[in-house]
């Protein structure tokens, strides 16, 4: 049996969630924002990419406004607007498919342009402490359901949540296997401050600078 150490996370992909509907911004996509010099997607890339074996995009619509970026992109395959488990499932899918040797999927939501550095090593550090199979992130009194980390072993379960159980909620499924939670600080600045409104744009503007 192989000891995991919290030193040397294992292998992991990650996914970034750009499905999003952007009611607040009048719709289009969040990802593709420019906080400054750079689109929110690649803030996010800056910070999730160098942890990770790999990243894939999960994303509804045409593919090709994605191509600059030069990631995998996914859709989902739920029937619907499923939320974020369904752009989950794509990822897991996709990892099963094209990178059966990793375990392991990290989750960040594209709208996210300050996420810390350490996100991967303290999800995998979370887990192993608290010998849960799920790990999520929260700072402050906030928890952040879609950024986390999701066994693949676990896929085929979530299939059968989303599609035969109609399942929706990330919170409700977490816990039926143990989520352990990764703590951060909110100063000073909230690593997982999301962009949804115009306002928003203009307040990340102003922390990015």
């Amino acid at each position: 049996m192989t000891i995991e150490s919290s030193a040397a996370p294992p292998a992991t992909f990650g996914l970034v969630l750009a499905g999003g509907l952007a009611r607040r911004m009048g719709g289009g996509d969040k990802a593709l924002i420019r906080i400054g010099d750079k689109t929110i997607l690649q803030r996010v890339l800056d910070r999730l990419a160098p942890a990770c074996a790999g990243v894939v995009l999960n994303a509804n619509g045409d593919p090709t406004r994605f191509a600059a970026f030069g990631l995998p992109v996914v859709a989902d395959d739920v029937a619907g607007f499923a939320g974020p488990l369904a752009g989950i499932l794509a990822g897991l899918d996709w990892m099963a498919a094209h990178a059966p040797g990793i375990a392991w999927l990290a989750s960040a939501p594209g709208d996210c342009p300050f996420l810390p550095h350490d996100l991967v090593a303290r999800l995998h550090t979370a887990r192993l402490a608290a010998q849960k199979p799920l790990a999520c992130a929260q700072s402050g009194d906030w928890r952040h359901p879609v950024v986390g980390l999701w066994p693949v072993a676990l896929r085929e379960d979530l299939r059968h949540a989303l599609v035969a159980e109609n399942l929706r909620k990330i919170e409700v499924w977490t816990a039926r296997h143990g989520v352990a939670l990764a703590e951060w600080p909110t100063t000073p600045v909230d690593p997982f401050f999301n962009v949804n409104t115009p306002e928003d744009v203009a307040a990340a503007t102003r922390l990015a600078g």
